[in-house]
């Protein structure tokens, strides 16, 4: 089995990681989850996260294949549209992102938004195949979290996102609009069947205990010490433990932002009539979410 180069880059201000998978062969690559920088106070953005993904490309003389998001973020905004227009290199997701548009967009009362997915070069079935170089990449449709999350499997590597993080920080939640817990069960099985050295990249890491940031685990490590899966003889003690845990947990403060932008590709509201963006916020959308 092929082993990839994993570069990854940790956002201290959304915990998320950003990675850039390259082939040491051919030195063709894909970056996986980058993040567009967003300050919800100002309003601001920037592209320090995606600047920092190109620099790292070109100092290693990789050659970009790809942009891949695993799934619409809830936490921060995707720079896949930005990296799109810098680049050149097509953006791809799951192809149930429409039914992720299709929810979000009467949430924010957008009947124009286009919810085909055409915002995306490519959308990726369950089984769909691809490759990087020479390395051949697997999608395996991993829904729980959200109803459009994948995940990627390149040689020896697995990109899982929202569905397991270090073991020592248990699974992701499943409480959003389409989540559901026991598709997140079912999900994360799938991905342990794989080979036990297999490495898993995540994420998130919320630095459990203030530790420093980690990203890299092994579907053996998964089974045998994750908090939220090795307790859990069965889908139903899952269930209960992981419905119990999302009723404690605040909505991601930057939900509301961030998916109207991610439905559309990544790509920020047009310029209204005096040259400023403006994002829409529903109120009331989410009666009786805890507050933080």
């Amino acid at each position: 089995m092929r082993r990839p180069d994993v570069a990854a880059f940790f956002d201290p201000r959304t915990f998320s990681i950003q990675y850039v998978v390259s082939d040491p062969r051919t030195k063709a690559c894909a970056i996986i989850d980058p993040v567009l920088d967003f300050d919800e106070k100002s309003g601001s953005t920037t592209t320090h996260n995606a600047e920092m993904l190109l620099d790292h490309i070109q100092g290693q003389d990789l050659r970009l294949h790809w942009i891949l998001d695993t799934h619409p973020h809830a936490d921060h905004l995707s720079a896949a549209a930005y990296l799109r227009e810098r680049t050149g290199a097509p953006t791809a997701i799951g192809s149930r992102v429409t039914d992720v548009q299709r929810i979000w967009s009467k949430i924010y009362n957008w009947p124009d938004l286009p919810v085909d997915g055409k915002q995306w070069d490519r959308l990726f079935f369950d089984g769909d195949t691809f490759s990087i170089g020479s390395i051949e990449v697997g999608v395996m449709y991993s829904p729980g979290h959200t109803l459009a999350s994948i995940t990627y499997t390149a040689g020896d590597a697995v990109f899982v996102h929202d569905t397991v993080f270090m073991p020592d920080g248990g699974t992701a939640r499943a409480d959003f609009p389409g989540g559901s817990a026991r598709s997140l069960w079912s999900s994360i099985q799938n991905i342990l069947t794989l080979p036990s050295n297999t490495r898993v990249f995540v994420g998130h890491d919320y630095q459990p205990g203030g530790r420093r940031p980690l990203w890299e685990s092994t579907v053996e490590r998964q089974r045998a010490e994750n908090i939220h899966v090795a307790p859990c003889a069965c889908a139903d003690e899952f269930v209960a433990l992981r419905e119990a845990r999302d009723r404690t947990l605040p909505m991601p403060k930057l939900i509301l932002h961030a998916l109207q932008v991610n439905i559309n590709g990544g790509r920020l509201p047009e310029p209204e009539g005096n040259g400023l963006r403006y994002l829409k916020v529903p109120m009331g959308a989410f009666q009786g979410s805890v507050w933080s």
